[in-house]
């Protein structure tokens, strides 16, 4: 079976997974709490099927394409409880004609059956864009309790409900003021505007890549790709680790360390980032970063930012940065 094949087959798994996690998530923010013993036995089931969805999406870091097979089929079933679980949770209480969410419908399944690829052609086409001053917080992709006892419950919320969210809002405000600036032909505030895109933007895509490579099951080394990859960079996983605790630690004021692949020298690095934007590298793919804003851990750790470093690494998804890892490898620029 060909690797492109394997390849896509793997990425729609990927997809469906996450987007079950999505649709419940959401469902579970927009739910009427008012009936509370129907709410928690709604919630409890709800975050069961995100466990087996996030357990799908984990197992599908596989070159086996028996297992992905496997898993292809397996989505009928979660899909099928998902979507019995989305219409029997309790309606929205202050929107009485929301209707129940409801999934794509799936395109691997005939990939899954089939046995010969090699007359398909690999394309990745783009996403659809985001219509201009229209993003949106994304939801975590676990509780908000899941990362304790590393990450407290409360500074998720601060961090995601309230400092995320500000990201969002600075970023659409930007967008929308420079369109209104394309549109009137009056650039006076350019320098103003285009300095606050740079920076909720950056802290908008920071943040949701923060929360995708963390999970309740993260901590221990990467296997695979990225192991090579780390390995033939910075000679050891131990090495790597020591580098990036460093970057994180010493990171002037407030900003990230951040690991990433860049294209046009083919290997990985770590950078600083100053604030979200600030003194880094252009031309590169974020793979896994470390917020060391005050905001990301005071709560639980004070000031004591390496005690919050340390804790961290036992929530990093591996698979998660392996999978962007992947992606970003197919980006070939001629090397300099």
């Amino acid at each position: 079976m060909s690797e492109a094949n394997i390849e896509r087959l793997r990425r729609e798994i990927q997809r469906f997974a996450q987007q079950g996690q999505h649709l419940i998530h959401r469902s579970l923010n927009e739910t009427n709490e008012s009936n509370y013993p129907l709410f928690k036995e709604a919630s409890e089931e709800g975050y069961h099927l995100i466990d087996q969805l996030i357990q799908m999406e984990e197992e599908s870091h596989t070159d086996s394409w028996g297992t992905l097979k496997e898993l292809a089929q397996q989505t009928w079933e979660i899909r099928s409880k998902t979507e019995t679980w989305l219409k029997s949770i309790p309606p929205n209480r202050s929107d009485k004609k929301s209707t129940t969410p409801q999934f794509e419908e799936p395109t691997f399944q005939n990939e899954a059956n089939e046995e010969d690829a090699s007359s398909q052609t690999e394309s990745y086409p783009c996403s659809p864009p985001v219509p201009i001053g229209q993003h949106q917080l994304p939801p975590l992709p676990y509780p908000y309790d899941a990362l304790e006892p590393y990450i407290d419950t409360k500074t998720m919320h601060l961090h995601h409900d309230q400092h995320h969210l500000s990201y969002v809002k600075g970023l659409n405000q930007a967008e929308l003021a420079l369109l209104q600036a394309r549109q009137s032909n009056n650039f006076e505030f350019i320098q103003y505007w285009e300095g606050q895109l740079a920076f909720h933007g950056a802290g908008h895509y920071l943040h949701t890549l923060f929360w995708e490579t963390m999970s309740p099951h993260g901590g221990g080394q990467p296997s695979g790709r990225l192991a090579e990859a780390i390995n033939q960079y910075f000679g050891s996983f131990q090495a790597f680790k020591k580098q990036f605790t460093s970057a994180a630690a010493k990171v002037e004021g407030s900003g990230w360390a951040i690991l990433v692949w860049a294209p046009r020298a083919s290997h990985l690095e770590i950078l600083q980032a100053e604030k979200h934007q600030n003194l880094s590298q252009w031309d590169v793919i974020p793979l896994l970063p470390l917020d060391v804003w005050e905001h990301a851990y005071y709560l639980k750790y004070t000031n004591q930012r390496q005690s919050y470093i340390d804790s961290w690494w036992n929530v990093v998804n591996w698979p998660a940065v392996e999978q962007r890892l992947e992606v970003a490898c197919r980006v070939a620029w001629r090397p300099f």
